[in-house]
């Protein structure tokens, strides 16, 4: 009984007469924040998955038929330079074109005309034959039984479809090379974004590898939508200067919409009750709580745009609300 009546007391002292009778008076620790004006911009974030730049693939896929001498790019996942030798190997079209070449030259170097050795040089530049080979056919005056293939482009061997010794026809690919300075990164995006996408126009991506933030140069939302998950592609472009991006990465996406002017609170400071949102503002008196409705947009998971309700400067509370909402159901001030 006396622990009742000492709790009753302390209910009594708590509304001093001076309070106003709309109000939420409480003993323990209060934290406020004030309502802040900032510039900033509206945050999402969607997962997606680093691919190769289909620009940067590189087929090797000979003009003529052969078969395989030497291998220098004898693994997958190796990475070759521009101009490296890849394969050397003996075809017998090449050769009688090297033959034709070489008799064509011998033929023409003292005659004004040199139709012929154009056009058997032609002849070799489009079967794919190096100009380094072609020169050093003249130089050395001899025609080698092999001729090597040289990679197109800097960039990682991801296919290799030869071995010692192999046979291979025109056109069938040898090699896939594929260079990943540039990659793409390609995010799934709901139907009901595409109007936010419209006003996004920074797409920050980052990976649990590094610690890089990239930033996209370039999107492209593809023009088709997987029914099954009712979602659409965007595709990221990104630097990869340093080869820290492989395909199959998975990438966190945040994007960004142009900075405006807002009202912002944290979210912890707002509460939600019956569809409706509150907070409670700092009342005349010291230790008093209003409890007032406000409307709000979210502006990122931790932040609420005020939009209705309060001006910047206004101080509310923002710790224990779940207590202040029970103290103001009690009081009848909802």
């Amino acid at each position: 009984m006396r622990l009742i009546n000492k709790l009753v007391l302390l209910t009594l002292l708590s509304f001093p007469l001076m309070a106003k009778e709309a109000s939420v008076k409480q003993l323990f620790s209060v934290q406020t924040v004030k309502v802040k004006q900032e510039s900033t911009n509206h945050q999402r974030k969607n997962f997606g998955f680093v691919k190769p730049d289909d620009a940067r693939v590189h087929h090797i896929a000979p003009r003529f038929g052969g078969f395989v001498e030497k291998i220098y790019a004898d693994k997958i996942y190796k990475y070759v330079k521009k101009g490296e030798p890849l394969v050397t190997v003996y075809s017998p079209e090449v050769y009688k074109a090297k033959e034709d070449y070489f008799n064509s030259y011998n033929y023409t170097k003292n005659k004004k005309h040199k139709g012929m050795l154009k056009s058997a040089k032609l002849k070799l530049q489009l079967l794919g034959v190096n100009h380094k080979e072609i020169n050093e056919l003249v130089r050395t005056k001899k025609v080698s039984f092999n001729t090597t293939i040289y990679a197109h482009t800097n960039g990682y061997i991801f296919k290799k479809t030869i071995s010692h010794g192999s046979a291979f026809n025109a056109k069938a690919q040898l090699y896939e090379i594929v260079n990943l300075d540039e990659v793409w990164v390609e995010t799934k995006v709901y139907e009901d974004d595409l109007s936010w996408l419209k006003d996004a126009n920074s797409f920050d991506v980052s990976f649990k590898s590094n610690d890089t933030i990239y930033t996209a140069t370039s999107t492209l939302l593809y023009p088709n939508i997987d029914p099954k998950e009712a979602t659409l592609t965007l595709r990221l472009h990104l630097k990869n200067a340093n080869k820290e991006l492989f395909p199959g990465m998975y990438a966190s996406v945040i994007s960004k919409d142009k900075k405006q002017d807002y009202l912002t609170l944290p979210t912890d400071a707002v509460i939600r009750k019956d569809g409706k949102f509150y907070v409670f503002i700092v009342g005349e008196y010291e230790g008093e709580y209003d409890p007032l409705e406000i409307n709000v947009k979210v502006l990122n998971p931790h932040t609420y745009i005020i939009t209705e309700g309060l001006n910047a400067g206004d101080e509310v509370v923002s710790n224990a609300l779940f207590m202040m909402d029970s103290d103001a159901q009690i009081n009848g001030l909802y």
